[in-house]
């Protein structure tokens, strides 16, 4: 496959229901005949670029080999299972299992919130990026004996696209609200967790809710979420970094990082042992050395 002639087979242009006439067209034909049309004369929709050409190809691709990688990826994890039974390696429960669990309860009655009301300043691999780390964030979630309720609000039309990549996400232990997390959740219950933020939390109080926002922006809107609390008239906070660790990056971390940070302080651990085992070497994490033994005592007691 060159670069002036892209094609695609019938069958994978079935797969996503296009029409199976773009496969008679490079992309030069493509970009300058005006008038593609199908069997029964109707007009082709079509990308219009070479960019825009790619991208369709990689999507039906996707979609046509999705149901085949699933199976071989199966077949390798249930092979992996069956030599660590055979050498006496526990590797936990499997995925089939674990989606069986039902969270009944969740300590302290503490929930977290993923905000996706930012898809309109993103790209859409930052968007990708969004889902990826929010399916983390389930995965470490379902695997903890104190799970913490977990919400995603403002689950728009691009969001439910983007996530619909991975099959089953509607079974998930976690609650989808289309709508704002103003109308889902009382106000007062509601803290922001933003790193601009003047108030620094030590504590997670029990039946509240601690919003993360969805956003993956490069920088590009730094203070954004402190602004919307602010205008929302609704209370936020950021996490003890300061006191604990020191960091060689800037603090802003992935919604992943923080939702972990959080429920492994909600399990118990202590501030500085959790952000030190979940914080990436990249960020050049290290102790703060002027940490008193009273403060982690303290915090340990919480």
């Amino acid at each position: 496959m060159t670069e002036d002639s892209l094609q695609i087979a019938p069958e994978e242009a079935e797969a996503v229901g296009t029409p199976t006439g773009y496969r008679q067209y490079t992309l030069f034909d493509i970009s300058t005949d005006p008038g593609l049309k199908d069997d029964d004369g109707n007009e082709l929709p079509r990308p219009f670029n070479k960019n825009q050409m790619r991208k369709w190809l990689k999507k039906v691709r996707w979609e046509t080999h999705k149901a085949e990688k699933r199976a071989k990826e199966k077949a390798r994890a249930k092979e992996r299972r069956k030599e660590a039974r055979e050498a006496n390696i526990d590797l936990g429960p499997n995925r089939k299992s674990l989606k069986k669990m039902k969270f009944e309860k969740s300590k302290k009655n503490i929930g977290i919130i993923i905000d996706l009301s930012f898809d309109h300043l993103m790209m859409e691999k930052d968007r990708y990026k969004v889902i990826k780390q929010i399916l983390r964030c389930y995965s470490i979630n379902r695997r903890s004996n104190t799970p913490l309720q977990f919400h995603v609000t403002s689950f728009g039309e691009k969001s439910k696209n983007d996530i619909s990549r991975h099959n089953g996400y509607e079974n998930w232990d976690v609650e989808f609200h289309e709508e704002s997390y103003l109308d889902v959740f009382p106000k007062e219950k509601l803290v922001y967790l933003s790193s601009e933020s003047e108030n620094v939390i030590e504590n997670f109080e029990d039946d509240t809710f601690y919003i993360i926002g969805g956003l993956v922006d490069h920088n590009k809107h730094k203070g954004l979420c402190h602004t919307i609390a602010t205008e929302q008239g609704i209370r936020h906070g950021q996490l003890p970094l300061d006191k604990y660790v020191n960091m060689q990056t800037r603090k802003v971390l992935t919604i992943d990082h923080v939702f972990e940070i959080v429920l492994k302080v909600c399990e118990g651990v202590s501030w500085q042992d959790a952000l030190i085992k979940v914080l990436p070497v990249r960020k050049g994490v290290h102790v703060c050395d002027n940490i008193s033994n009273s403060s982690l005592d303290d915090n340990d007691k919480t």
